[in-house]
């Protein structure tokens, strides 16, 4: 049998860079640098006004494929993991596989999972690797949360930025990821909640829990996502081990969703652990959501912090709510 392993990532950003201090600028009330400490986030890319999703996502595998000598037509299956489609249908995965050339054998879908997608594209990829299905799966996440966020938002344009990232996800015969857990309570669908564009009348549509304090079609009820998650991780994080069968000394560190700092360090206080377990690498991109994982990834690997050997867990939570994670052993570096 064949298994799944997370091989080159290559990560797009818009060109678009808007920083604390423009905003600062921007909202002179605004204070800024109380803001950035809780976050941890100095500045985030957003999309220009035509470009979506799809758009970065094609970029991130482009600068996948032409970095690392890809042929696309050595993909067997196109993974999307958007928040932010370009259309309500098609699938935005059939327009990316005709953009990047692959060939029509290949299948492509889309799914719909915010900060816990990546570990959930990675399970569907190791899937259809492991069925005999597939030898080369390309994972795309991307997000253009800027688009449901206006102008005025101070809760949310400070923290979400736009971005992608491109994930070749290869057939090897040794297992390099293990403990699958997954998690799912429907019942916190309205703490992070976009209720227009759907086919839901609007008289029908979830309410915000809580006051909608700004004008953004995005809601967000920060304290509650807070709450879910210092709940919810300890509890994933046992579970991923006991499944895995290895214990938390094992684990060199818990590559998290990058979604604030303070919630980032509410977690590593629960835990218990130091500052190496737990890296923070937001301040550049802010939180884009699905894509935070592998980009956090990218940069842990260029900085050499992550290595050939090396066993961490991949944590994903928020939106729906859901969450998922895995225990990942870096093993792409062996065959470069």
């Amino acid at each position: 049998m064949n298994y799944a392993t997370i091989g080159p990532i290559a990560t797009f950003f818009p060109e678009k860079v808007e920083t604390n201090d423009e905003l600062q600028a921007e909202f002179p009330s605004w204070d800024m640098a109380a803001i950035a400490e809780k976050t941890g986030i100095f500045q985030r890319h957003i999309a220009a006004p035509e470009e979506c999703a799809s758009d970065l996502g094609v970029k991130a595998a482009q600068k996948l494929f032409d970095q690392f000598g890809v042929d696309p037509a050595t993909i067997d299956f196109l993974l999307l993991c958007t928040q932010t489609p370009d259309y309500p249908l098609p699938t935005t995965a059939c327009l990316m596989q005709d953009r990047l050339g692959m060939r029509t054998s290949a299948g492509a879908m889309d799914f719909n999972l915010g900060c816990s997608g990546f570990v959930y594209g990675v399970s569907i990829a190791d899937g259809l690797i492991r069925s005999g299905s597939v030898n080369r799966v390309l994972l795309i996440t991307a997000e253009t949360y800027s688009k449901y966020i206006h102008s005025t938002d101070r809760s949310l344009r400070t923290i979400f930025g736009d971005g992608a990232a491109a994930t070749l996800i290869e057939a090897s015969e040794t297992p390099s990821l293990s403990g699958y857990q997954f998690g799912t309570d429907g019942s916190g669908a309205d703490t992070l909640l976009v209720a227009e564009g759907g086919a839901r009348r609007q008289e029908d549509a979830h309410k915000p829990r809580h006051r909608h304090r700004w004008p953004s079609a995005l809601y967000m009820d920060g304290p509650s996502l807070i709450s879910f998650t210092v709940a919810a991780v300890p509890k994933l994080i046992d579970q991923i081990l006991n499944k895995a069968d290895v214990g938390r000394d094992d684990i060199k560190m818990f590559i998290m969703h990058q979604a604030t700092r303070k919630l980032l360090s509410q977690l590593q206080q629960r835990l218990d652990l130091d500052d190496q377990k737990i890296p923070i690498v937001l301040e550049n991109f802010g939180n884009t959501v699905s894509s935070t994982i592998p980009i956090a990834i990218d940069v842990l690997r260029r900085d050499g912090r992550v290595e050939l050997g090396d066993s961490t867990m991949l944590i994903g939570f928020g939106v729906g709510w859901s969450w998922a994670g895995c225990v990942w052993r870096e093993a792409w570096k062996a065959a470069n």
